[in-house]
């Protein structure tokens, strides 16, 4: 099947119009050696079956979450996503929809994007809460930019080196092009929280912030309102970053707990896994910090006729306003990655989703329990976890192989990122694992 609209009477007729006699005429002043040096050798196509045929003999070499008994998180986590998130993000008034430049065309886009800022605002405990921006990773470099600019004089950022990986790596490449900022890594401790005694000393001379896991990627629950009085009686402001977001349906709000800025992955809130993306940022602040937080606000209002309405209330990129001013580059939200989380959370409600968090705890602690008993693995940490904790075990990276072989993702090698946990797995349980699924887990991983 052919996807070009035009019969070879249609061309010929355009060619007649400009009077020229065939396609290659279009070209005929570009010298010949030039035109024979720009051949393509492309084998001849297929048909839209045998192109259809091709992609799945691809497709099946991949080894994927639906296919695998997957345990693996580290800032991408595998949960049930209920099929009406689907049916309402598909339908062609939000697929077709652009950036709502004219509110009086654009109220049903900018009525869920307003949704979803509450209940960002409401997960976070923060006053207020962007459109949302790409995802987890570049959240966080944004946060750390905003921290820069609350505290310009500032030359430092610490950052928790128990943050995910990437997202450190992403704010290190955001900061390379700026001076007169550094990255600061603070080591995590016995217990796999921040090291306070670390934190501490380097808290002298003030940061522009301190940035933390909240789980942290170990799973770990970091103790936010201790941090946020040691960070806020250096004058700095702390960001916290939370890459499992199901968790703030069971944890205390950032906010609550003294945080100044929180941002996140929402991609837990009704967005698959999709080898990574698209995913979806979650941010909030203080409403004191509004104009220096990126990104665009949806703002409810009433027209001249008293009517409830949504526009578009703070845009502060360099489109926007004078570049100087600008908060961010940042171009766009994802529109259709928040509306899916808005569905989501709507559906579950508050209730709802701490339900789901609580199963997910009770989960990941019925697995580590298993994995204790069964395979002779123990915790590397002692402090509070969410839905991940990370073990310790003979041979990890053999036994990680040999329960993949045998179609079990048995968690993420930590080695990875961390040389000295080379024998530890960090492993994740959600609502989607049963008991056989543990046990499975747990045989797959036996010694």
């Amino acid at each position: 099947m052919r996807y070009i609209p035009h019969t070879d009477a249609d061309v010929a007729a355009m060619l007649s119009a400009i009077g020229l006699r065939s396609l290659d005429d279009l070209v005929a002043h570009v010298p010949a050696d030039l035109r024979r040096q720009a051949a393509l050798d492309v084998a001849d196509g297929l048909g839209e079956a045998d192109v259809t045929a091709r992609l799945a003999e691809l497709g099946a070499r991949n080894r994927t979450a639906p296919n695998l008994l997957c345990f693996a998180g580290a800032g991408a986590y595998p949960h049930f996503v209920p099929s009406v998130v689907d049916q309402v993000i598909l339908r062609s008034e939000f697929a077709t929809a652009y950036t709502p430049y004219q509110p009086e065309v654009s109220q049903g886009t900018l009525q869920a994007t307003f949704e979803y800022q509450t209940l960002v605002a409401s997960l976070t405990g923060f006053d207020v809460a962007n459109a949302s921006l790409y995802d987890g990773s570049t959240a966080t470099a944004e946060a750390v930019l905003m921290a820069k600019r609350l505290a310009p004089k500032a030359s430092r950022v610490l950052v928790a080196q128990s943050l995910p990986p990437e997202y450190r790596q992403v704010v290190q490449t955001y900061l390379e092009g700026l001076a007169g900022i550094e990255v600061v890594l603070v080591p995590f401790g016995a217990d796999g929280r921040i090291d306070r005694a670390a934190l501490a000393r380097l808290l002298t001379p003030a940061p522009a912030g301190v940035v933390v896991g909240y789980p942290n990627f170990f799973g770990v629950v970091e103790d936010l309102a201790g941090i946020a009085d040691a960070v806020h009686a250096a004058g700095s402001v702390l960001v916290t970053v939370t890459a499992e977001a199901i968790a703030l349906g069971l944890l205390r709000s950032p906010g609550e707990l003294g945080a100044d800025i929180a941002v996140g992955e929402g991609q837990s809130f009704g967005i698959p896994l999709s080898f990574g993306g698209p995913y979806l940022r979650l941010f909030a602040t203080r409403e004191k910090f509004v104009r220096s937080m990126p990104g665009r606000l949806v703002g409810e209002t009433v027209d001249e006729q008293g009517r409830r309405g949504y526009v578009l209330a703070l845009a502060t990129r360099e489109q926007h306003i004078r570049r100087e001013r600008a908060t961010s580059n940042i171009c766009t939200n994802q529109g259709l990655c928040a509306l899916a989380a808005t569905v989501f959370l709507a559906l579950a409600g508050r209730q709802g989703l701490r339900e789901l968090a609580d199963r997910n705890a009770r989960k990941a602690r019925h697995a580590l329990r298993r994995l204790r008993e069964r395979a002779g693995a123990e915790p590397v940490f002692s402090a509070p976890f969410f839905n991940e904790f990370a073990v310790r075990l003979r041979d990890a990276r053999r036994r990680h192989e040999k329960a993949l072989e045998r179609g079990v993702l048995a968690g993420v090698p930590l080695g990875r990122w961390y040389p000295e946990l080379d024998d530890a797995l960090l492993v994740c349980s959600t609502e989607i694992h049963s008991a056989a699924d543990i046990e499975k887990l747990a045989e797959a991983l036996a010694p």
